[in-house]
């Protein structure tokens, strides 16, 4: 049973976790405190090389705690969080109002995903104290908002668990996600001709007029139920009198059909082709497409999502399957070759301003997770590979 003071500290770690700055690639200060925290308990974190493939000031955290054997054999169970956040643009100034957990400040907050990093601490201190009975692999990871980078880079061969968790999609306690989508990256990056915007803009090619062409010859939003596209960003120009000689636009799409995903991200080469080599535009493109990561689809009745809905139930929440349009470090792992599931933790409006999470949404994740380990030591050796 989880006592008033381990909720209290679950909460007092969450509010100090959120107010250390952790954009992408800069979350060495929150590794530290997580690597401190976790000292403090007699447990050794050790960090991999995926800083330097990230582009990241820190790598991976690995921590492992011993649970108890069982006729002679060791159950292992993995449990995911990541320490960076999107990049915010106000201070964070962590506050409790009405039972909810926001920022003073119009930005984010930070509970994605320190939400769950706190929840992993919180399990800690509690199964040190108590024992557990199975093994716990502790895995915080870097430049998770970027694609998933550190889980990409991270050497899953390291792990013991045959299946594991994370904890990431903002919905209300309950949903187990059992569907994520196959993601691209889309680079491009159009040259023309500079002039003076004044004197001579007819001997001026511009690389934004190319690039809008191009956007607003593509499909964006929701095409259909599995599938989307973004562009995201779009760069370019150097002063107000002068015809831009680059423009760059930054695009993703986003399918639970992976050969939609392929297609589409294909249509928009095209569109970024056609418009640089439009007569109109005239400029060179160059193009650059990446995979970045992998869509699933779970089978309801494999271990992890069984031990998954038990553990809801015990705590007195109803499993609802998910199918989401967010990716997570599981679609990583899973590609890894180690079945992992994401679960809802309660988290609200993620990586907008306004961003937060309640008390009680904290505290039953902690419930869960705790429930969780036992249900995972129920399951046979080598259960989920």
């Amino acid at each position: 049973m989880l006592g008033a003071a381990e909720r209290r500290y679950l909460n007092d770690i969450f509010g100090e976790l959120c107010a250390i700055a952790s954009p992408s690639r800069q979350e060495r200060a929150c590794a530290r405190r997580v690597s401190e925290e976790l000292a403090g308990l007699g447990i050794e974190t050790v960090e991999d090389d995926a800083a330097a493939a990230v582009g990241s000031d820190c790598g991976n955290l690995l921590a492992r705690i011993d649970g108890r054997t069982h006729d002679g054999e060791r159950r292992s169970l993995l449990l995911c969080a990541h320490l960076d956040t999107v990049p915010h643009t106000a201070p964070i100034e962590p506050v409790v109002r009405d039972g909810m957990w926001e920022n003073e400040h119009d930005g984010i907050l930070g509970a994605d995903n320190k939400a769950a990093v706190a929840m992993l601490l919180a399990l800690a201190r509690h199964v040190r104290r108590e024992g557990s009975p199975i093994d716990i692999e502790l895995l915080f990871t870097v430049g998770e908002e970027i694609s998933l980078a550190g889980s990409r880079a991270f050497d899953a061969t390291r792990l013991r668990s045959g299946f594991g968790y994370v904890f990431d999609h903002a919905s209300p306690i309950g949903g187990v996600v059992v569907g994520s989508p196959t993601h691209y990256r889309i680079d491009a990056e159009f040259r023309g001709a500079a002039a003076h915007a004044g004197i001579r803009p007819e001997d001026g090619r511009s690389a934004i007029v190319a690039a809008a062409s191009a956007i607003a010859s593509m499909r964006h939003g929701r095409i259909d139920t599995e599938t989307t596209v973004n562009v995201g960003t779009i760069e370019g120009g150097t002063a107000i009198n002068v015809v831009p000689e680059r423009c760059s636009l930054l695009a993703e799409v986003r399918s639970l059909d992976a050969d939609a995903a392929d297609s589409l991200a294909a249509e928009i080469v095209d569109r970024v082709h056609e418009a640089a080599n439009d007569p109109a535009h005239d400029c060179d493109v160059d193009v650059r497409v990446q995979r970045t990561f992998e869509g699933f689809r779970l089978s309801p009745g494999i271990p992890a999502i069984r031990a998954a809905e038990a553990a809801l139930r015990v705590c007195g929440y109803e499993p609802e399957h998910i199918v989401s349009g967010g990716g997570s470090d599981a679609n990583a792992l899973i590609v890894a070759g180690v079945p992992t599931v994401n679960l809802a933790n309660g988290t609200e409006r993620n990586h907008e301003p306004g961003e937060r999470v309640s008390v009680a949404a904290l505290d039953g994740m902690l419930d869960v997770v705790l429930a969780l380990v036992h249900e995972a030591a129920t399951l046979p050796v080598g259960a989920g590979r």
